[in-house]
């Protein structure tokens, strides 16, 4: 289940499509035209970018910008796999999912360097953990981070107070310092209100668990690690809700329904906040936000790219620097709570106000810090797909009643077929 704007609330929508931005001063639109060219088209999907900050490229650039729709059939990375492939019609500049970026990168050549064209001496206004996701191993940069997923701990004040503990956000924190810390709080809150969880499922926790650290599935030599302490740990860790009966075992059908009545908590990233909102408006005041136990991870969060094929790799990268300036990124977070990777948007009007929907806290305060605090973690091409099994397995552990230990096993030995297939050691 992966509870994201960039997840279910897409996948509710009747079409999925990608926007085109055309920049147009004379000439024809579509790669493949002259170099240099001034039509220029961008692809992104819905909730990649502010709209309204697209839209104010045209004046910004003195031009008459065209936005246009097409449908994708709800997988951006394959229509834009594809397109490249073919070598036709590819766009001048693209978006590509944070989730993708290490996918791209052994094809790095089919992207520009964006440190030729000047990225290298704006480079220190983004984090660098993010900046460092989107470089090849030769230290080219085909990616320009639009946003990220600093995680907290989203709880019910209401909830808290009906049990008697604490609901000041700070208090919260000093609670839940460790996972152990969280679930014993649980167990406490669910006997006060019953009929509550404490997490959606726990195939959402592993995300959680696995990104707190600074190693993932497989090595920077190529080598499968996916059996080694800390992802055995992270699994641990995620099937204890399970155990204790925490674990509401939501899917994606039914997360909208349950957000707003039976789920005491929630972790998630920044912009979780704006789907919590959009899910459960009748729950508005009701929410806090706090540290995550143990320290935060990162969720989601994207880039933008400029194809080999643009065809004004100059004006492009001036249009996408602009687009994704630290004071259009606060406004990024503003329209539709794309959380900035420049930390000097977090400081601005537009992110330092407080919240209505959290009870007037200002969520910046807990979010920032998280944004400078995540831990970097080698990310391989194929570690999206040996990651799948562990995910499946402890989905079985929940619909079918699979014990954690045959589950385990289960999901080692199929991630291991999946790496050997994807040419890792």
């Amino acid at each position: 289940m992966d509870l994201s704007r960039r997840g279910f609330l897409q996948a509710a929508a009747l079409t999925a499509a990608a926007s085109g931005l055309t920049v147009a001063c004379g000439g024809s639109s579509g790669s493949g035209s002259t170099k240099n060219g001034k039509d220029l088209t961008l692809w992104y999907w819905g909730g990649a970018l502010s709209d309204n900050v697209v839209a104010e490229a045209k004046t910004h650039f003195g031009s008459t910008v065209k936005l246009t729709s097409a449908s994708i059939g709800g997988d951006f990375k394959q229509k834009l796999t594809t397109t490249i492939a073919a070598g036709t019609s590819v766009p001048d500049i693209t978006g590509i999912k944070g989730e993708d970026i290490a996918s791209f990168l052994p094809n790095g050549d089919r992207f520009l360097d964006l440190n030729d064209l000047g990225f290298k001496k704006i480079s220190s206004q983004y984090l660098d953990w993010k900046t460092k996701l989107a470089q090849t191993k030769d230290g080219k940069q085909i990616g320009f981070p639009i946003d990220i997923g600093p995680t907290a701990l989203f709880y019910r004040e209401d909830f808290f107070a009906r049990a008697g503990v604490p609901t000041d956000p700070g208090k919260v924190a000093a609670l839940v310092k460790t996972w152990e810390d969280y679930f014993q709080l649980g167990t406490e809150l669910q006997k006060k209100n019953p009929g509550t969880y404490l997490v959606n499922n726990i195939g959402s926790m592993f995300d959680m668990t696995v990104g707190q650290g600074t190693q993932r599935f497989i090595d920077k030599n190529n080598h499968f690690i996916g059996d080694q302490d800390h992802i055995r740990a992270a699994w641990t860790t995620s099937v204890r809700p399970y155990t204790l009966g925490l674990d509401a075992k939501i899917n994606d059908n039914t997360w909208n329904a349950a957000v707003g009545k039976t789920l005491l908590t929630e972790l998630g990233a920044a912009w979780h906040a704006l789907d919590i909102e959009q899910a459960a408006p009748q729950t508005k005041g009701k929410w806090r936000v706090c540290p995550m136990p143990v320290g935060p991870a990162n969720q989601g969060g994207s880039y933008l790219a400029l194809p080999r094929q643009c065809r004004n790799p100059e004006e492009a990268f001036k249009i996408i620097s602009w687009i994704l300036s630290p004071a259009n990124d606060a406004r990024g977070f503003t329209d539709a709570a794309i959380f900035p990777a420049a930390p000097a948007a977090y400081t601005m009007p537009a992110m330092t106000g407080p919240d209505a929907f959290f009870g007037g806290q200002k969520i910046i305060d807990v979010f920032g810090p998280a944004a400078k605090a995540v831990p970097i973690a080698y990310e391989a091409p194929a570690d999206a797909a040996v990651m799948a099994p562990y995910k499946t397995e402890l989905t079985n552990i929940e619909a079918k009643g699979k014990k954690p230990d045959d589950a385990w096993k289960d999901a080692v030995s199929q991630a291991k077929q999946i790496a050997r297939r994807q040419g890792v050691s």
